[in-house]
């Protein structure tokens, strides 16, 4: 295996006895190196002077002195941000009690790069020795922002910044952004689909920063709308979809301690649908009008992406009323064809027996 995004710091954690990610000091001085926070010919004195500092200690107090030695009000609101979750990290004492506790808080304070980041080095974790690319592709959805099209009847999904980038600079970085801005046509930039032919390129291609140039393959069929009778057929032997499950299986695993099994749904029809929850903002209020039996819109309907069965392999982890029953999940993108997984959704929302 080569390694995979190590911008995200996943190579400076270290495992305490459960499993979860501790940071090192070479942890937080990569998140000094990071554009929000890195030198540059115009840092003022204060700014390099409390740089520097960090550097040298990175889990060093730091007074409001300091901070309003920094001129850039700006780089100054960054240092506080940075300051203030070094801090929440190292007093829950891993990446994953403080992304949980973010959540179980209430009123997210954090900025969602700052997820993403912890999200990644997480996945990464979960991933570590796993050699299947589509497993690592489907892991870019928890933290990246994927843009969904259909193309020859195929719903493929990219990352939305990539896309977006090679839109506007036809993949030639700045020369194609001046080459367009003075009006010249460039080709349009093909990218492709994660495959059997092109797998060890994708794995080379995600060693060190990583372009997340892929497409993934999230193929279903609708072929019946009823609210509990939603055919979903998937007509790819390749689809993504499976892989995404694999992924959010491992992740429920490591924070929740329950082992469980997650399977794209083809057909559902269960007149005893009891609990579901959205994988993403759309999703949880579809699923429940579809639940309610309310009429749904047509065109909303076909933005839900997938359906999925999660089963606890140990049904006495669940809430006594809902032991040995189904829990669905859906995937769905907005209008204008983003979506943004929210794999926090899986800790709040699935009936567990006891809080973790």
């Amino acid at each position: 295996m080569h390694p995979f995004w190590t911008s995200c710091g996943h190579d400076r954690l270290e495992c305490n006895p459960r499993g979860w990610l501790v940071p090192t000091d070479g942890y937080w001085r990569l998140w000094l190196e990071r554009p929000e926070l890195a030198l540059v010919d115009e840092s003022c004195e204060g700014e390099r002077a409390l740089h520097a500092a960090l550097v040298e200690s990175p889990l060093r107090a730091v007074n409001a002195v300091e901070l309003d030695a920094i001129e850039d009000a700006d780089v100054r609101a960054n240092f506080r941000l940075f300051l203030g979750f070094r801090d929440t990290v190292q007093a829950a004492g891993s990446l994953e009690a403080a992304y949980a506790g973010f959540f179980r808080d209430g009123a997210i304070q954090m900025p969602p790069l700052f997820l993403d980041l912890m999200v990644q080095a997480i996945v990464c974790h979960l991933l570590s020795g796993d050699d299947d690319a589509w497993h690592w592709r489907a892991a870019e959805l928890l933290f990246r922002r994927q843009r969904v099209s259909v193309q020859d009847g195929r719903v493929l999904c990219g990352d939305s910044a990539v896309l977006d980038m090679m839109s506007q600079t036809g993949g030639l970085g700045d020369m194609g952004r001046l080459l367009m801005q003075g009006g010249a046509a460039l080709p349009t930039v093909q990218m492709d689909v994660l495959g059997p032919d092109n797998a060890a390129r994708y794995r080379q291609s995600q060693a060190g920063e990583g372009r997340f140039n892929f497409l993934l393959d999230l193929t279903h069929e609708v072929q019946n709308e009823l609210p509990h009778g939603l055919t979903l057929t998937m007509n790819r032997a390749d689809s993504g979809l499976k892989a995404l499950a694999r992924v959010l299986e491992r992740w429920v695993g490591h924070f929740l301690g329950a082992s469980v099994q997650i399977q794209p749904e083809s057909r559902v029809e269960d007149p005893s649908w009891r609990w579901h929850l959205g994988l993403d903002a759309e999703s949880s209020p579809l699923l429940n009008d579809l639940y309610l039996g309310h009429e749904v819109a047509p065109e909303r309907l076909q933005r839900l992406i997938s359906l999925f069965r999660l089963r606890f392999d140990d049904p006495q982890q669940m809430r006594a009323d809902l032991q040995g029953k189904p829990v669905y999940l859906g995937l769905s993108m907005t209008a204008d064809g983003l979506l943004k997984l929210k794999p926090q959704n899986l800790l709040l929302n699935l009936p567990l027996a006891r809080t973790v």
